[in-house]
Protein backbone atom coordinates (compact mmCIF):
# COMPACT_ATOMS: atom_id res chain seq x y z
CA UNK A 1 0.00 0.00 0.00
CA UNK A 2 2.93 2.49 0.56
CA UNK A 3 4.30 1.75 -2.40
CA UNK A 4 1.07 2.72 -4.08
CA UNK A 5 0.90 5.60 -2.40
CA UNK A 6 4.23 6.96 -3.69
CA UNK A 7 3.91 6.13 -6.65
CA UNK A 8 0.68 8.63 -6.85
CA UNK A 9 2.56 11.29 -4.63
CA UNK A 10 5.33 10.90 -7.68
CA UNK A 11 2.58 11.41 -10.27
CA UNK A 12 2.63 15.70 -10.87
CA UNK A 13 -0.84 16.64 -11.37
CA UNK A 14 0.04 20.19 -12.42
CA UNK A 15 -1.70 22.64 -15.18
CA UNK A 16 0.39 21.54 -18.04
CA UNK A 17 -1.16 17.95 -17.22
CA UNK A 18 -4.33 17.21 -19.46
CA UNK A 19 -5.89 15.24 -16.56
CA UNK A 20 -8.53 17.12 -15.10
CA UNK A 21 -8.85 19.69 -17.62
CA UNK A 22 -12.26 19.80 -19.97
CA UNK A 23 -12.13 18.74 -23.14
CA UNK A 24 -12.59 21.74 -25.68
CA UNK A 25 -13.26 20.57 -29.14
CA UNK A 26 -11.31 22.62 -31.90
CA UNK A 27 -13.64 24.44 -34.25
CA UNK A 28 -11.42 24.41 -37.32
CA UNK A 29 -11.74 21.08 -38.44
CA UNK A 30 -10.62 19.49 -42.03
CA UNK A 31 -12.83 19.57 -44.93
CA UNK A 32 -12.99 16.09 -45.90
CA UNK A 33 -13.71 15.54 -50.15
CA UNK A 34 -15.46 12.82 -51.16
CA UNK A 35 -12.94 11.34 -54.45
CA UNK A 36 -15.74 8.18 -55.01
CA UNK A 37 -18.57 8.45 -57.34
CA UNK A 38 -21.96 7.24 -56.21
CA UNK A 39 -22.40 3.82 -56.77
CA UNK A 40 -25.36 2.59 -58.97
CA UNK A 41 -28.35 1.11 -57.07
CA UNK A 42 -28.70 -3.09 -57.38
CA UNK A 43 -31.68 -4.65 -55.83
CA UNK A 44 -31.72 -6.82 -53.58
CA UNK A 45 -32.16 -10.28 -54.87
CA UNK A 46 -30.13 -13.52 -54.78
CA UNK A 47 -26.47 -13.55 -55.56
CA UNK A 48 -26.52 -15.08 -58.96
CA UNK A 49 -29.94 -12.77 -59.73
CA UNK A 50 -28.22 -9.14 -58.99
CA UNK A 51 -30.16 -6.52 -61.67
CA UNK A 52 -28.39 -3.69 -63.54
CA UNK A 53 -30.13 -0.71 -62.52
CA UNK A 54 -30.24 2.80 -63.84
CA UNK A 55 -29.47 5.98 -61.68
CA UNK A 56 -33.22 6.32 -60.85
CA UNK A 57 -33.29 2.57 -59.88
CA UNK A 58 -35.42 1.22 -62.24
CA UNK A 59 -33.89 -2.12 -63.75
CA UNK A 60 -31.94 -2.13 -67.19
CA UNK A 61 -34.34 -3.86 -70.00
CA UNK A 62 -32.69 -5.52 -72.18
CA UNK A 63 -33.93 -5.68 -75.87
CA UNK A 64 -34.79 -9.11 -77.02
CA UNK A 65 -34.33 -11.08 -80.55
CA UNK A 66 -37.76 -13.04 -79.28
CA UNK A 67 -40.80 -12.55 -78.55
CA UNK A 68 -43.96 -14.87 -76.99
CA UNK A 69 -45.33 -17.15 -79.45
CA UNK A 70 -42.17 -17.22 -81.30
CA UNK A 71 -40.54 -20.40 -82.82
CA UNK A 72 -37.26 -21.51 -81.89
CA UNK A 73 -34.42 -23.40 -81.76
CA UNK A 74 -32.00 -24.36 -78.83
CA UNK A 75 -28.63 -24.01 -80.47
CA UNK A 76 -26.68 -24.55 -77.11
CA UNK A 77 -27.17 -26.48 -74.03
CA UNK A 78 -28.53 -29.77 -72.95
CA UNK A 79 -31.36 -29.84 -75.11
CA UNK A 80 -29.81 -28.69 -78.15
CA UNK A 81 -31.51 -29.10 -81.36
CA UNK A 82 -35.31 -28.88 -79.81
CA UNK A 83 -37.16 -26.54 -81.31
CA UNK A 84 -40.27 -25.14 -79.12
CA UNK A 85 -42.47 -22.03 -78.58
CA UNK A 86 -41.37 -19.26 -76.40
CA UNK A 87 -44.16 -19.37 -73.61
CA UNK A 88 -42.88 -16.18 -71.96
CA UNK A 89 -40.19 -13.59 -71.83
CA UNK A 90 -38.15 -12.06 -68.74
CA UNK A 91 -36.07 -8.73 -70.38
CA UNK A 92 -34.36 -7.68 -67.27
CA UNK A 93 -31.77 -10.89 -67.49
CA UNK A 94 -32.60 -11.29 -71.42
CA UNK A 95 -34.07 -15.44 -70.36
CA UNK A 96 -37.40 -17.12 -72.13
CA UNK A 97 -39.07 -19.91 -71.06
CA UNK A 98 -39.73 -22.38 -73.29
CA UNK A 99 -42.87 -24.75 -73.90
CA UNK A 100 -41.60 -28.41 -73.02
CA UNK A 101 -37.78 -27.83 -72.92
CA UNK A 102 -35.21 -27.25 -70.71
CA UNK A 103 -37.42 -29.26 -67.80
CA UNK A 104 -36.39 -29.32 -64.36
CA UNK A 105 -37.36 -31.57 -61.63
CA UNK A 106 -39.15 -29.63 -58.53
CA UNK A 107 -40.03 -31.38 -55.23
CA UNK A 108 -42.93 -30.06 -53.55
CA UNK A 109 -43.99 -30.37 -50.40
CA UNK A 110 -47.36 -31.14 -48.79
CA UNK A 111 -49.54 -28.16 -47.79
CA UNK A 112 -51.61 -30.34 -45.92
CA UNK A 113 -53.06 -33.63 -44.26
CA UNK A 114 -55.19 -33.48 -47.35
CA UNK A 115 -52.61 -32.56 -50.51
CA UNK A 116 -49.72 -35.24 -50.64
CA UNK A 117 -46.33 -33.89 -51.46
CA UNK A 118 -45.52 -34.35 -55.14
CA UNK A 119 -42.81 -34.01 -57.80
CA UNK A 120 -43.88 -32.26 -60.53
CA UNK A 121 -41.16 -30.83 -64.24
CA UNK A 122 -41.28 -27.16 -64.49
CA UNK A 123 -39.61 -25.76 -67.66
CA UNK A 124 -36.70 -23.41 -66.29
CA UNK A 125 -35.87 -20.24 -67.87
CA UNK A 126 -33.08 -20.43 -71.10
CA UNK A 127 -30.57 -17.65 -72.10
CA UNK A 128 -31.74 -15.47 -75.19
CA UNK A 129 -28.85 -16.01 -76.55
CA UNK A 130 -28.82 -19.83 -76.76
CA UNK A 131 -31.40 -19.82 -79.30
CA UNK A 132 -32.59 -18.66 -82.71
CA UNK A 133 -35.77 -18.23 -84.68
CA UNK A 134 -36.57 -21.34 -86.53
CA UNK A 135 -38.58 -21.54 -89.67
CA UNK A 136 -41.11 -24.34 -89.77
CA UNK A 137 -41.55 -24.33 -93.01
CA UNK A 138 -38.39 -24.70 -94.68
CA UNK A 139 -36.97 -26.32 -91.15
CA UNK A 140 -33.81 -23.51 -91.03
CA UNK A 141 -33.27 -21.19 -88.21
CA UNK A 142 -31.91 -17.80 -88.86
CA UNK A 143 -30.97 -13.94 -87.13
CA UNK A 144 -34.08 -12.06 -87.23
CA UNK A 145 -34.04 -8.35 -89.73
CA UNK A 146 -36.01 -5.53 -89.36
CA UNK A 147 -37.75 -4.07 -92.07
CA UNK A 148 -40.95 -1.62 -93.08
CA UNK A 149 -43.75 -2.59 -95.19
CA UNK A 150 -45.12 -0.96 -97.38
CA UNK A 151 -48.63 0.22 -95.28
CA UNK A 152 -45.89 1.97 -92.66
CA UNK A 153 -45.99 -1.21 -90.44
CA UNK A 154 -42.44 -2.35 -89.45
CA UNK A 155 -42.17 -6.13 -89.10
CA UNK A 156 -39.23 -8.56 -88.21
CA UNK A 157 -38.62 -11.45 -90.48
CA UNK A 158 -36.40 -14.53 -91.20
CA UNK A 159 -32.93 -13.29 -93.15
CA UNK A 160 -32.53 -16.30 -94.73
CA UNK A 161 -36.10 -16.78 -95.74
CA UNK A 162 -37.11 -13.61 -95.28
CA UNK A 163 -40.68 -14.56 -94.03
CA UNK A 164 -42.35 -12.17 -91.38
CA UNK A 165 -42.45 -12.72 -88.22
CA UNK A 166 -45.00 -10.35 -86.87
CA UNK A 167 -48.21 -11.02 -88.52
CA UNK A 168 -51.64 -11.01 -86.74
CA UNK A 169 -52.37 -14.68 -87.12
CA UNK A 170 -49.37 -15.26 -85.09
CA UNK A 171 -50.05 -12.76 -82.02
CA UNK A 172 -54.13 -13.84 -82.36
CA UNK A 173 -52.95 -17.80 -82.06
CA UNK A 174 -50.60 -16.74 -79.06
CA UNK A 175 -53.40 -15.13 -77.25
CA UNK A 176 -55.56 -17.54 -77.73
CA UNK A 177 -53.33 -20.35 -76.44
CA UNK A 178 -52.66 -18.02 -73.21
CA UNK A 179 -56.21 -18.08 -72.18
CA UNK A 180 -56.88 -21.60 -72.64
CA UNK A 181 -54.09 -22.05 -70.73
CA UNK A 182 -55.88 -19.88 -67.85
CA UNK A 183 -58.75 -21.77 -68.35
CA UNK A 184 -57.37 -24.99 -67.77
CA UNK A 185 -55.44 -23.87 -64.51
CA UNK A 186 -58.37 -22.39 -63.13
CA UNK A 187 -60.33 -25.65 -63.68
CA UNK A 188 -57.90 -27.53 -62.16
Amino acid sequence: MAALQSSFTSLSLGTNSFLGQRFTPSLHLPLVKLTEQPSSIVAKLKRWERKDCKPNSLPVLHKMHVKVGDTVKVISGKDKGKVGEVGMVITHNSTIVIKDINLKTKHVKSKGEEEPGQIIKIEAPIHSSNVMLYSKEKNVVSRVGHKTLDNGKRVRYLIKTGEVIDSAENWKRAIKEKEKATEVAAAS
